[in-house]
């Protein structure tokens, strides 16, 4: 990748903003034409948190097999293997086809404490082209109310763009 993102982004929405548009280019680059999926989420995992720096304390990929995800490609501390069909905010997220934003992990009923340290959460369904979820992008943050809606425009970009190397 000849301009990798180095710098990460500050905590201003605007800055956040303009980090995402350089970082879905930066990763349409790192997809196109890719069809090793483990390299593909692995790249994807360290250009988020090389590009978002210690706001992104944990950042990964849940994949789904059966009716749980299983850990997949990760930037960060230990974490669980495996998530059940409709638990914690991976699986919830999953269960419900939809982006999920937890302020405070600690009162989000259910929650998988994989890290002590994770204050707060987002995690982003992976659709296949044909619109199925096969994947959640689960990022931790160690402070509070650490994403907002611009992180979730950017990365359900980022996770459509992914979602283009799952093929049924």
């Amino acid at each position: 990748m000849d301009n990798p993102i180095t710098t990460p982004a500050t905590d201003a929405p605007s800055d956040r903003q303009k980090t995402y548009q350089e970082l879905i280019a930066q990763i349409r680059a790192l997809v196109e034409g890719e069809t090793g999926l483990v390299g593909i989420l692995a790249n994807v995992t360290a250009a988020l948190r090389t590009a978002m720096g210690e706001r992104f304390f944990w950042v990964g990929f849940y994949t789904v097999s059966g009716n749980e995800l299983l850990l997949g490609p990760f930037q960060g501390t230990v974490a669980c293997y495996r998530i059940p069909y409709g638990r914690g905010v991976c699986g919830t997220a999953w269960a419900r086809g939809t982006t999920l934003i937890v302020d405070d992990v600690e009162l989000f009923e259910g929650h998988i404490a994989c890290s002590s340290l994770s204050r707060s959460e987002i995690v982003v369904p992976v659709n296949d082209t044909e619109g199925k979820t096969v994947a959640v992008l689960d990022i931790d943050s160690t402070a509070l109310a650490a994403f907002d809606e611009t992180d979730k425009q950017g990365l359900e970009e980022i996770c459509r763009i992914v979602g283009l190397g799952f093929r049924p």
